[in-house]
């Protein structure tokens, strides 16, 4: 049984063993020479899992007596979470190697992180659960704070390390009181406990981990060291922050919600649908006053997972599927949005405020009109894909019974759209630049951006073949 259980966890071991081999080799070659070439292997890595997962086994299984579990929801966001990784990973190249900030270290702490994700999604087990999201949030403690001889990096660090483990004691207090009403960790065991009219103290333990979960998530109210995080890590670390982890915490998220207390819909329901409320409000309001566009985008982050728990809150097979093909086209905007941010450089330096887009559109017209559909996008501006995300979550809440929620969601998005369609206004419509930013930046990141900008309008007619294994993962997790 030993070897059947290693089989169903094979794609971590792979990753964990990669990840220990090139600490290792590292240690005895030439360190940080070296560290180009591993982290192109770490992607390289990460693709072929992602392949190997897509297009492995189509089965359901469990391992090590239920604490784990391989199925096609853990399957898609394993397969989401390693390619958005993998894409992170090189397009930060260039910017961590100009800034001498390419160290052997980060592509293996990435790597460390992706295998606590994928543990997340296939949590059976609250110690699962807090074992894969520890491993998880250690590795992107370092990461945010690998810039030493910067203040903002340090204090992006410390600030994710003090409030990431508030939210760990919160989700270990509520996972104690799980337990003890249920009298398992095991989540078979608290569904059968959690059915019908659920004991008070294990709807507490359901409040404390959602809250230590929304915290993963950034979900208003507990958002609050994401603005800080975003701006003061390095720009390829601040993207990983915005793509692979957001989509392990949602799925760890639906994962609980469904497989642990899916006997209670109505009483989480009104929770997710709450943070869901916040979020898409508050990411869309504290947005506008922005101008450093990697605290913008923070905002937009929140925002964009207050849409992503619109389909999880309507507590529906399709909500799940919706939650899924959203975060999907989430992360493809994100990453040709942070490639682009990657972009704007002058003498050596980021160049983060929004006025400096300036007619940018003079300098670049490509690039340009590529940021344009990322951005009308981001915004829900039909016909580009991330209208049709907004589109499938808010014809979940709407079907769920939460029609208030949809109709909050369309205004939240309307006042979200200002801030994106500002910028795109100051690259067509702005004032002249007296000091322009270059048009310049890697080869990778011009065809990730020009790339992910394509997607945004082609990506519609594929939109189908998304759908169709979205709807097969929300039928493995709803049953």
């Amino acid at each position: 049984m030993m070897s059947a259980d290693l089989a169903t966890l094979a794609p971590e071991i792979v990753i964990a063993l990669y990840a220990m081999a090139a600490l290792v080799f590292a240690v005895y070659t030439r360190k940080d020479a070296l560290a180009g070439s591993l982290l192109w292997v770490t992607a390289a890595v990460f693709v072929a899992v992602a392949v190997y997962l897509g297009f492995g086994r189509d089965t359901t299984t469990e391992a090590f007596g239920g604490l784990v579990v391989d199925d096609s929801f853990a399957r898609f966001a394993k397969v989401i979470i390693l390619l958005s990784a993998a894409a992170v990973l090189v397009m930060g190249q260039g910017y961590l190697a100009g800034r001498g900030l390419l160290r052997f270290e980060y592509p293996a702490l990435i790597a460390l992180a992706v295998v606590g994700m994928m543990v997340m999604v296939s949590a059976k087990n609250l110690m699962t659960l807090y074992m894969g999201l520890e491993l998880q949030s250690l590795s992107l403690y370092v990461v945010a704070s690998m810039r030493r001889d910067s203040l903002r990096s340090t204090e992006a660090g410390m600030k994710y390390f003090v409030l990431g483990a508030l939210s760990s004691g919160l989700l270990l207090y509520g996972s104690s009181l799980v337990y003890g009403f249920a009298g398992t960790t095991q989540f078979d065991g608290i569904i059968a406990a959690a059915q019908g009219q659920a004991p008070l103290g294990l709807l507490f333990g359901l409040v404390f981990v959602a809250s230590g979960l929304a915290f993963k998530v950034s979900a208003v109210p507990f958002h609050m060291w994401t603005p800080d995080v975003y701006e003061g890590s390095p720009a390829p670390v601040t993207a990983f922050f915005a793509t692979a982890p957001k989509v392990a915490a949602v799925a760890l998220f639906a994962r609980v919600m469904h497989d642990a207390f899916g006997g209670i819909v109505g009483d989480w329901q009104q929770i997710v649908a709450l943070l869901s409320l916040l979020s898409m409000f508050w990411g869309a309001i504290a947005a506008i006053g922005q101008t450093n566009i990697k605290r913008l985008l923070a905002y937009s982050s929140i925002a964009h997972m207050g849409f992503a728990l619109m389909g999880l809150a309507s507590g529906t097979e399709f909500g799940v599927s919706a939650m899924l093909i959203y975060m999907a086209i989430y992360v493809t905007m994100n990453v040709g949005t942070f490639a682009f941010v990657m972009l704007l450089e002058r003498d050596g330096q980021l160049v983060t405020d929004i006025s400096a887009l300036h007619m940018y559109a003079m300098q670049a017209p490509g690039k340009a009109l590529a940021v344009l559909a990322l951005f009308f996008s981001l915004a829900g501006v039909p016909p580009f894909l991330g209208f049709f995300g907004k589109l499938y979550v808010l014809r979940a809440a709407y079907d769920g019974g939460l029609a208030w929620l949809a109709i909050a969601g369309v205004i939240a998005s309307v006042i979200g759209a200002y801030y994106y369609l500002r910028i795109v206004y100051f690259m067509y419509f702005g004032k002249e630049q007296d000091d322009p930013i270059p048009s310049g930046g890697t080869l990778v990141n011009q065809g990730l951006v020009t790339g992910c900008g394509i997607a945004m309008l082609g990506g519609v007619l594929v939109l189908y073949y998304v759908e169709i294994p979205a709807l097969a993962a929300a039928i493995s997790l709803v049953q």
